[in-house]
């Protein structure tokens, strides 16, 4: 099965879940089309395909415009195939205007995921950043035994690569918000996760995984094996990260022994979490960890 129909599959689980009423049918649209379906939005008099025409009494939507008192509508991301924390993502708008991103925990899994990240973004907005901009929480509840959390939309004005520096700056501030002298790390600073914004501030959003304890730098290695990969197989990636870890935590005064030891700490770690999720996105551990890892068995 091809990631197109993978995809409509789950969208049609999704728009079973999210939209089980009876009453008051409307029209929506797979964008931009079914053979590359990526959004289902209300339907316009100029999209092209065939509607998909679902109840709005008893749905989200309705759930949603009593959130924030007004009619919304809802435009449902159809997420990737095959994806641990996949779950349902909605934009939110009124009036022409987008009001919210919303996240729905529809598993024992992405309800955690959602309850962390509703926990960390209350917990982050009494920090007083100056270099990372985070989503504001604007509701955390139930709806038919869901987890919904709806977002505050980052001021994205055009997707570029954040320069070395900020990217720097912003895992130090993040390592300053844990406790103590104990650093914290996003969990997930990948490049599509982030964004730099004027006054050299960095928006960064999907703060799920965030947590507390892990070496200084965590994140910065993320960021550089998560865009490795795309320009090589994991376990080049892998090889790659501990061999640049000096060079890359350098900036935030780890010696190079240090920085080798936390990349190696960092893969292992990840590995420890793709098992926790059931997913294997990189392929088995023994495949791109083990290379890396290995040989250095008494730095470990």
């Amino acid at each position: 099965m091809n990631d197109a129909a993978v995809r409509l599959d789950y969208l049609a689980d999704t728009v079973r879940l999210l939209y089980p009423g009876s009453g008051a049918p409307r029209a929506y649209s797979v964008l931009p089309h079914a053979a590359v379906p990526r959004r289902l939005a209300p339907r316009r008099w100029w999209h092209v395909g065939s509607p998909v025409v679902v109840p709005g009494e008893g749905s989200i939507a309705a759930h949603l415009g009593e959130v924030f008192g007004r009619p919304v509508e809802t435009v449902l991301h159809v997420r990737p195939a095959r994806r641990a924390n996949r779950k349902p993502v909605l934009e939110v708008r009124a009036g022409g205007r987008l009001l919210a991103f919303v996240k729905v925990g529809d598993g024992d899994r992405s309800r955690a995921l959602v309850a962390a990240e509703a926990a960390t973004l209350g917990r982050l907005a009494g920090h007083g950043l100056r270099t990372v901009v985070v989503p504001e929480v604007l509701h955390f509840g139930e709806w038919r035994g869901l987890a919904v959390l709806a977002l505050s939309p980052l001021p994205v004005r055009r997707r570029a690569r954040a320069p070395r520096p900020l990217l720097l700056a912003a895992v130090s501030e993040i390592a300053a918000t844990g406790p103590g002298a104990a650093p914290a790390w996003h969990g997930d600073l990948a490049p599509w996760n982030l964004c730099p914004a004027p006054g050299g501030r960095l928006l960064v959003w999907d703060w799920e995984r965030y947590a507390v304890g892990v070496p200084y730098g965590f994140d910065a290695l993320h960021h550089f094996f998560h865009r490795a990969l795309r320009r090589m197989p994991p376990a080049e990636a892998a090889r790659a990260l501990v061999a640049r870890a000096a060079r890359e935590l350098a900036p935030l005064g780890l010696t190079a022994a240090t920085a080798r030891q936390s990349a190696l700490r960092y893969l292992i770690a990840l590995a420890d979490r793709h098992a926790a999720d059931g997913h294997e996105p990189l392929g088995p551990p023994q495949t791109w960890l083990n290379p890396a890892v290995d040989h250095e068995e008494l730095l470990v």
